[in-house]
């Protein structure tokens, strides 16, 4: 019988490969933003947001095949907003998962970028599925994550974060950040799965 730990480590593998096998390969000029952009996407982590992704499929008996583009896309929007909650702007962190941030190694400007560019390359991911497949539950799934990324969801949160920052806040307040900044797209990976079937 498989155990938690099996099924994690099966999805996660199967994620991991998806996520290298889908990156510009044989890039000259953008080279630098590209491997920034590698380098936090494969630092490592557990993947939660996807696995919850995969795993509600099952559950609702989807094979899992023609939708792990948007679980990739989902991991980038998180690795995205991991780099750019590290800059010194924001918590200033000099470590992630043990290892150096990425604006240590590849300076603020270029990490800047790499998190515009695995955000808007989540989208291309999420656009080239529903090109494939233009159903409507197909884009409100899209929809649904969508919004857990934006002002309404973690962005929301983090900027909530970052201006309660050395303040005495309530606990509806801390609540709000919690819920919206690290919470909304946890929810949408399983909400999106259950929309797409």
């Amino acid at each position: 019988m498989k155990t938690f730990n099996d099924i994690l480590k099966k999805d996660v593998s199967i994620i991991e490969n998806r996520m290298r096998s889908i990156f510009p390969q044989n890039i000259i000029y953008q080279k630098k933003v590209i491997e920034s952009m590698q380098y936090s996407v494969n630092a490592g982590g557990k993947r939660l947001r996807p696995v919850l992704f995969l795993e509600t499929l099952k559950l609702l008996d989807l094979e899992i095949e023609p939708y792990l583009d948007v679980a990739c896309a989902i991991e980038i929007i998180h690795t995205y907003s991991l780099i750019h909650d590290d800059l010194p702007a924001m918590d200033d962190d000099t470590l992630r998962r043990g290892k150096p941030t990425n604006h240590v190694i590849f300076g603020e400007a270029t990490a800047i970028l790499a998190g515009d560019g695995l955000l808007n390359y989540a989208y291309e991911l999420m656009h080239r599925f529903l090109l494939s497949d233009l159903s409507k539950s197909n884009m409100e799934a899209v929809a649904i994550i969508s919004n857990a990324a934006g002002i309404m969801g973690m962005i929301g949160g983090q900027s909530v974060d970052i201006e309660s920052e050395n303040k005495e806040i309530n606990i509806e307040t801390m609540d709000y950040i919690h819920k919206n900044k690290t919470g909304a797209l946890i929810n949408a990976s399983i909400l999106a799965a259950a929309k797409i079937s």
